[in-house]
């Protein structure tokens, strides 16, 4: 067992686990949609590798994958879901292209700050009520998609899953925001060329579909208000409680609740919030529900424990796997993200950076130059060593495992939600291959090559 541990064969159960959350949906929907067979997998996957680890002497890595990864992980995304299942936008106004092109807008700003997942199911239901009278309405969910479900969320850890592993992996909160000129970028120009698209749909609308579009309108309206001082309280946990502003958090001799501070803050802000918003907000007009959270507690605690023998063969054979430049990193996270779960992609070759022979020359060389925003020589001067990898490595991997999420529905969580809750709407969205090829490979790849050609 400890020979397994340590070979290739260990990333097996992982990549299984992988490939079950992405084909799971498509090839035995009925069954996979029940969270005791997601978890089944998770336990007949996750126990025989957790055995192994400690058998094979690596306990201490699969402790902290657990408690110091997945637990703050999950509460982080528990509270995000209990927060902003609390708030609820509804409306119907006019559906005109720059309605709805400043919907995409808010919501793209939002995700950063409430998360992808949350700042969708806020914002998606009164989008489509918004355009229920209109005929061409597909465009408006894949541009939804792209910009409120994925490219959003970039500036926070708290906008997408796969930044705040990052973060606790040692990138500060404040350092995402450094890719604002990539975001903006892709905000700007996925909204330039919506709004021209869906100028050009409007002017093919009937005109009776206009005319009921004009007499159907109800003002927008915003239930739940008490969950936005919870969601500022979110962030500000986020932002200050860590090792960053209290070093104390990070000794060896630390009290449990001082490094489960952030956690502790976090769950008693989703407590408040679960007592303080009108149920029938909650549970009557969001349709809030408990099997989102847990299908993602139990699929992650699959993917946390068969991660670990993983991620230490990747960087221990990180220099065999031929990845070495910032665009390489960009398009072998980005390509992974599109049909994987972005989350453990992006750990995994956060791994494989870390385990680059540059990177670990200069960790055991001078670890005094080693601290964040300090500069090492090497194949990568000039480029400052965040997170235990050169910064503009952290960059494309950040970057591809946000923005490529949206090159596919499973790409990333949300994707799927908003497609359901459309085609719940009577919106016949497009086939898992007519969105690629109808959409992503034509819209949004372009504009991905131009974002590594640019800031890569």
């Amino acid at each position: 067992m400890e020979q397994f541990v340590h070979s290739a064969w260990s990333m097996i159960p992982f990549g299984i686990m992988l490939l079950m959350i992405a084909i799971g949906p498509l090839i035995a929907e009925h069954w996979w949609e029940k969270n005791r067979n997601k978890l089944i997998v998770s336990l007949f996957l996750g126990v025989p590798v957790a055995i192994c680890l400690i058998i094979g002497g690596m306990e201490h890595d699969l402790e902290h994958q657990i408690i110091f990864d997945y637990i703050p992980f999950i509460i982080l995304l528990l509270s995000l879901f209990v927060v902003t299942g609390g708030i609820h936008l509804s409306g119907d106004i006019k559906a005109k292209p720059i309605i709805n092109t400043l919907f995409l807008g808010i919501g793209w700003l939002l995700a950063s700050i409430m998360g992808t997942t949350g700042a969708s199911m806020l914002l998606i239901r009164p989008l489509i009520t918004t355009n229920q009278q209109r005929k061409h309405v597909v465009h408006t969910i894949l541009f939804f998609i792209a910009l409120v479900a994925n490219c959003g969320g970039l500036l926070t850890p708290l906008g997408d899953p796969p930044l705040f592993m990052l973060f606790l992996r040692g990138a500060s909160f404040t350092w995402f925001m450094s890719m604002y000129g990539e975001w903006l970028f892709v905000g700007v120009l996925l909204l330039i060329i919506y709004f021209a698209l869906d100028t050009y749909y409007y002017k093919k609308e009937h005109w009776t579909a206009l005319s009921a579009d004009a007499r159907e309108h109800t003002p927008i309206r915003l239930g739940g208000k008490i969950n936005l001082i919870y969601l500022v309280g979110i962030v500000l946990s986020v932002a200050f409680i860590n090792v960053g502003y209290i070093p104390r958090m990070g000794a060896e001799d630390a009290p449990i609740w001082l490094k489960f501070l952030r956690e502790i803050v976090l769950l008693s802000l989703a407590g408040l919030s679960i007592y303080t918003t009108p149920k029938k907000v909650r549970y009557d007009l969001n349709k809030y529900t408990w099997d989102p959270i847990i299908e993602v507690a139990v699929l992650f605690l699959g993917i946390f424990t068969t991660m670990t023998p993983a991620l230490a063969f990747l960087k221990a054979h990180a220099a065999e796997l031929g990845l070495q430049t910032a665009g390489q990193f960009y398009y072998a996270t980005g390509l992974l993200s599109s049909f994987l779960d972005n989350t453990p992609t992006a750990v995994a070759f956060h791994g494989v950076a870390s385990g680059l022979p540059e990177a670990l020359a200069a960790a055991t060389a001078n670890a005094a130059d080693l601290m964040p925003g300090q500069y090492f020589s090497g194949m990568y001067e000039n480029t400052s060593f965040i997170a235990g990898i050169p910064e503009i490595l952290l960059k494309a991997i950040s970057l591809g495992a946000v923005m490529f999420g949206a090159m596919t529905y499973i790409g990333n969580g949300p994707n799927f939600m908003v497609k359901a809750i459309a085609e719940e709407s009577g919106i016949k969205m497009p086939s898992f291959f007519g969105y690629m090829f109808k959409f992503s490979l034509i819209v949004l790849l372009p504009i991905y090559i131009l974002v590594q050609l640019i800031f890569l």
